[in-house]
């Protein structure tokens, strides 16, 4: 062996037993994790699924090796995009699976033999011998990743099962790497393994084989029960379980209106039936906006009541009128002559479906015909855009809400796997705001439609769509198209080459439509069948298509009300099928960012959030769901992210409107949080405070403050309502009632280490610059003039405190603070009131080391030494503008997370007093703080995620060298992180932005 690759292994077995000493001897020894033996297991809420780490290791190796006993269609298409790429850099990579049970599904090990890259072969096991083997083995120059344990490729067990696994890192020369590769080899070149051509004729027709006789055991079960298995399954699941609880209450309460808020799929239609059931009333009403919704509707029911009950349908083509439970269209109903066939009371109970349409004329007709005992309302999206709340017509009676994520955490949905795919670049064409049509421009228009409708896109989408497949024997269909003539076009183009669609529209009759999804649905060999059904959006909601499982969006993302309706179409379980692929063709359109909102149900409009559950949102969404976006779509995604005005007031107006609508009333602070509306606190960063926002634009808020009442409240506001930190929140509202003597008084002493900092924060010696004159009139609180070092509330905010609708305003900002210091920042770090992954200010990181005085951020300049405090926070931007000028241009890199590379400011050398403090900060007990974002182009919030305290590295030797492209010096630091960045973050920060 020559002597540099020695070294080089050399270098490798340090990390590996650093990593080993850590993992199985001492937990707190800190290491390099890229090295370290680690337990690989599903739980989305720590942001960790199997499935993640797979991706990631194949991501970085040079070649891999799987050998797995099962191998099925919904395991492998969650990796589909992940291991295009690996295809495209020509990463090979070998398979092994086994005919065991004649489980693994053909069509997934086709797929996976379809790509250049990829070998797959098949061990033909005994049945006295087996085949269990679960490993993944990754190769990256002299260094093994090998993953061992439980976890077959099967989409449960990538993404949801307990499943226990351990992946350990070992040199080529290491004896568990050597016996792992020498079996898979062994295994690889058996007699008993065969090729792809070799094996899969013959194991296709075993696995057919069983599989039909999987189907005719199920159905000898059934008939051997004499009862309809379904039926005998029919329960309710757990949201309809406690929309029944709710329900019952309300109506024993006296209640007559209430709404059932439910994601689609997650099963409001029986809801309503199995709460009918408990209810039986004699007389029932469903009212829907389509035929065949009633249709559907009506046929849940008779599952649920058997023939205990009569059932009719009224709508255009069918007109029954005395049955027990009717089932009726809103036009058909709305009809004087129709209505004049019931008595207002008629009906006990009257269920609204897409209740959130009940504001037309139509269905106000018939709310106020009828009287019964008691209405429901049933929507997914009660939200409308045009100012009519459709919770007043509920008496903002909620019985239960239940929205995506919630539906997807309680496994109440099929599982979706999202692909974000670049749409087609053509001739430098692609797809751009959907209002290309209202253009004035005829050729731009002309251009632009012959774009969408090309054969090269079409031939594109087709492409896209075979690859990412589907799930079950045969592709059942929804295309989403922006427009009516996009939408025929393409149909007719996909038509010609050999695919069976159809555009529907509004003006397609009710008969056309049952008969087209009738098509689409069936799994009968015998009938024409359709492959895919192009709309606009006449399909957003209320069409119940069970049998969808693939759903290809060709439109811009409207709002994130429309990409979720669109996204649920697909998500209603059904026999077999076990997962539903969504593929969205993404161009560049402005409202991009929407997706991440629509995906996560994160109101916030943080646009970090935004940017973190696009790089990482497979890891953190529930379920076996999983989300991925090639480069190209990330990157336009990232684009919009950063030219989104999320700090829109129409926006902040418009959550806000929605909020007022679902509670009756004006919204409180915590009622944002408690009801996932949108960060109240982007409203208060806009207007300066929520009494601000008010006074401008609720016309029923009639409270009026002086001009300085209406600055305190502005500060504090600003300032405390976020709650980081919870002294002053509890000083001032001790105050409230005790005004004299406030730091002895309070129930919650101040500590003496940071008492001057609270002090100077609330007598205004804290701010620097512009920021002290901007609220130089609060001062909250004055010495008492002991000279025991207590303090009063000053005169001048004691005598506001005289204003009781002041002192109220006040007293629910102070509450609202301490509410989210114990949601978000309770569970604080060592000594410190930081809480690690927070993201802080500037201004916030000064306030909470306890400095008595902010510094603006052009001091900062990536750190400054506090000498009272003994503080040193270390500011990143990882991701550096290129404008910024070279001797500014510092490489702070991390090399692991627990490693972090960083360069002085320029100017400095070894001797620097500086960088001296950080090279000797422990010895003179000087604790350095780090704080990164991953770039600076979010203009709202400017804020770093917290990482915790850091010490030098001292296996690494400090280097002075001279900035490219100056004259200046600088240092080269090594740095040891106290706590491993968190994996899901670590990854995040890290990734490369194109």
């Amino acid at each position: 062996m020559d002597n540099i690759r020695r070294k080089v292994l050399n270098e490798y077995a340090k990390k590996i037993e650093d990593g080993a000493y850590s993992a199985f001897i001492d937990g707190t020894h800190n290491t390099n994790l890229a090295y370290k033996p680690e337990f690989v297991s599903n739980n989305y809420r720590e942001g960790r699924k199997v499935l993640s780490t797979i991706e990631s290791e194949l991501l970085r190796c040079e070649k891999f090796y799987i050998s797995v006993a099962f191998i099925t269609l919904s395991g492998i298409t969650p990796l589909l995009q992940t291991l295009k790429e690996l295809e495209m850099k020509g990463i090979p990579g070998k398979i092994l699976t086994t005919d065991y049970l004649n489980f693994s599904d053909p069509r997934a090990i086709h797929k996976l033999q379809e790509l250049t890259n990829i070998e797959i072969r098949m061990y033909m096991a005994d049945e006295a011998e087996g085949f269990h083997t679960k490993g993944y083995i990754f190769e990256n120059k002299e260094i093994y990743r090998i993953i061992v344990g439980s976890s077959n490729l099967t989409m449960t067990a990538l993404t949801r099962n307990k499943e226990w696994n351990t992946k350990i890192v070992s040199t080529e020369d290491g004896e568990y790497a050597e016996k792992i590769r020498q079996e898979f080899q062994e295994l690889w070149s058996s007699e008993n393994t065969k090729r792809y051509d070799q094996f899969m004729p013959a194991y296709q027709t075993a696995y057919e084989v069983s599989r039909e006789q999987r189907r005719i055991a199920k159905k000898a079960f059934q008939n051997s029960l004499a009862i309809d298995l379904e039926t005998y399954r029919l329960k309710p699941n757990s949201m309809q379980v406690g929309f029944i609880k709710n329900l019952k209450k309300m109506i024993k309460e006296g209640k007559k209106r209430a709404l059932l808020i439910s994601a689609t799929g997650t099963g409001k239609t029986y809801a309503s039936a199995f709460a009918m059931r408990e209810e039986n009333p004699e007389k029932m009403l469903f009212i829907v906006h389509r035929e065949q919704i009633a249709k559907q509707a009506m046929a849940s029911y008779k599952r649920v009541f058997g023939n205990t009950k009569t059932f009719g349908l009224l709508s255009g083509n069918s007109k029954n009128y005395d049955a027990d439970y009717l089932f009726a269209t809103m036009q058909m109903m709305a009809k004087d002559e129709t209505l004049q066939h019931f008595e207002r009371d008629e009906f006990s109970f009257i269920t609204i479906d897409e209740v959130h349409k009940s504001g037309s004329a139509s269905y106000q007709k018939i709310l106020r015909y009828f009287h019964p005992k008691f209405w429901l309302g049933m929507s997914a999206t009660p939200e409308r855009t045009d100012g009519y709340d459709i919770y007043q017509l509920f008496d903002h009676n909620i019985a239960y809400e239940i929205r995506l994520q919630q539906a997807m955490e309680e496994n109440l949905l099929c599982p979706f796997h999202y692909f974000g795919i670049t749409d087609l670049i053509l001739d430098g064409e692609i797809s751009q705001d959907e209002s290309f049509l209202e253009r004035t421009d005829p050729a731009e228009r002309i251009r632009q439609f012959n774009y969408l409708t090309s054969d090269a896109r079409v031939d594109y989408i087709l492409a896209k769509a075979a690859y990412y497949g589907h799930s079950g024997d045969r592709v059942k269909g929804l295309m989403f198209v922006s427009r009516r003539e996009v939408g025929e076009n393409l149909s007719q183009k996909l038509n010609e080459r050999g695919l069976r669609t159809v555009f529907l529209s509004g003006e397609t009759s009710q008969e056309k439509r049952e008969n087209y999804i009738e098509r689409l649905s069936t799994d009968n060999p015998d009938a024409d069948l359709l492959d895919y059904i192009l709309t606009v959006d006449i399909f957003n909601e209320g069409v119940d298509i069970p049998e969808v499982n693939q759903v290809i969006l060709l439109r811009p993302t409207q709002s994130p009300i429309i990409f979720v309706q669109q996204l649920g179409r697909g998500l209603r379980k059904a026999n077999n099928k076990e997962f539903v692929v969504i593929l969205d063709f993404i161009g560049n359109y402005t409202n991009n960012y929407m997706i991440p909102i629509a995906l996560s149900g994160d109101r916030s409009y943080n646009k970090d959030n935004m940017r973190r559950y696009v790089a990482d949102g497979a890891r953190v969404i529930p379920g076996s769901s999983s989300i991925h976006f090639d480069e190209i779509s990330r990157k336009r995604i990232y684009a919009a992210i950063d030219s989104a005005n999320v700090n829109d007031i129409k926006l902040m107006r418009g959550n806000y409107e929605n909020l007022k609508f679902k509670l009756g009333r004006i919204p409180t602070l915590r009622d944002f949080d408690e009801y996932g509306e949108m960060d109240v606190l982007l409203i208060i960063g806009k207007c300066g405070s929520y009494h601000n926002f008010l006074v401008k634009y609720e016309k029923e808020y009639k409270i009026r403050l002086t001009e300085r009442e209406t600055r305190v409240i502005e500060f504090v506001s600003l300032k405390l309502a976020d709650g980081k930190r919870a002294e002053e929140l509890l000083l001032l509202k001790h105050a409230l009632e005790a005004p004299e003597n406030i730091f002895s008084g309070c129930a919650a002493p101040i500590q003496d280490s940071f008492r001057l900092n609270v002090i100077n924060y609330l007598t205004n010696e804290f701010p620097t610059g512009a920021g002290k004159k901007k609220f130089s009139d609060c001062v909250l609180i004055q010495p008492n003039g002991s000279g025991n070092g207590d303090y009063n509330l000053s005169e001048s905010f004691r005598k506001m405190l005289g204003d009781p609708e002041f002192r109220a305003i006040l007293a629910e900002v102070l509450d609202f603070g301490l509410y989210r210091n114990k949601r978000d920042y309770s569970n604080t770090y060592r000594d410190t009131k930081l809480v690690l992954y927070r993201k802080y200010t500037y201004e916030d990181v000064c306030r909470l080391l306890n400095w008595e005085h902010n510094e603006v951020p052009l001091n900062i300049g990536g750190y400054k030494y506090d000498p009272k405090t003994k503080t040193f926070p270390v500011f990143v931007n990882y991701i550096k503008d290129e404008s910024v000028a070279a001797t500014q241009q510092y490489e702070d890199i991390f090399t692991a997370p627990d490693r972090l590379t960083a360069i002085s400011k320029s100017g400095r050398t070894l001797t620097s007093d500086d960088v001296q403090n950080f090279l000797r900060c422990e010895e003179r007990g000087i604790a350095v703080h780090l704080f990164v974002r991953k770039n600076k182009d979010d203009k709202v919030s400017k804020e770093f995620y917290y990482l915790g305290r850091m010490f030098p590295d001292k296996t690494m030797q400090p280097e002075e060298f001279i900035l490219p492209g100056t004259d200046k010096t600088a240092v080269r630091m090594y740095w040891k992180l106290d706590v491993p960045v968190r994996e899901d973050l670590y990854e995040y920060i890290t990734e490369k932005e194109l």
